[in-house]
């Protein structure tokens, strides 16, 4: 009950707020450290969710907030780095989103706020005259703890989603 609360949590909102999503693989970053400029920068994160910070070394980000990777860094600074640390984490661009199926370009696309399942579409070409357009089915989370979830043409779209767009019988 609660996998299906939380997965119908994920699916309704519209936009992603910087406290509810989770970083994940192909994420950027940028982390600015208050006055220290050397230890600033944008970050990718690797296909493992981990970006080498200087002077740090190697910081998991994988399934973090922002917010949580703001208070990471700053422990991870504070023992024994600098005294108080202050750190702002921002999201400058999301993973792609996945689109397969009965869609006239099927591939991976950049993700935007706000982005539905009909977008998503229009963005790959536009269905197919074979597509189902009742029968979508939207993959979500990371390995492991993906959930396969029913979608129709207005549901939201969020960074790292499979949209596979199914085919009619007739």
């Amino acid at each position: 009950m609660l996998r299906f609360a939380l997965a119908l949590a994920l699916f309704a909102s519209p936009a992603l707020s910087d406290a509810a999503y989770q970083l994940g693989a192909g994420d950027k970053v940028r982390v600015t450290v208050f006055n220290e400029a050397d230890l600033s920068g944008e970050f990718e994160l690797d296909g493992t969710g981990v970006f080498a910070a200087p002077l740090i070394g190697p910081v998991e980000a994988m399934t973090l907030s922002p917010r949580d990777l703001e208070r990471k860094l700053e422990g991870m600074l504070a023992d024994g780095w600098l005294i108080r640390p202050q750190v702002t984490v921002e999201v400058l661009s999301y993973r792609p989103f996945y689109i397969m199926g009965e869609v006239n370009q099927p591939g991976s696309y950049p993700y935007r706020a706000g982005l539905t399942v009909l977008n998503a579409a229009a963005l790959a070409g536009g269905f197919t005259y074979r597509a189902d357009e009742d029968d979508i089915e939207i993959s979500r989370g990371e390995e492991g703890a993906r959930a396969e979830i029913e979608a129709g043409v207005d549901t939201f779209v969020q960074p790292g989603d499979v949209i596979r767009i199914e085919e009619r019988l007739f």
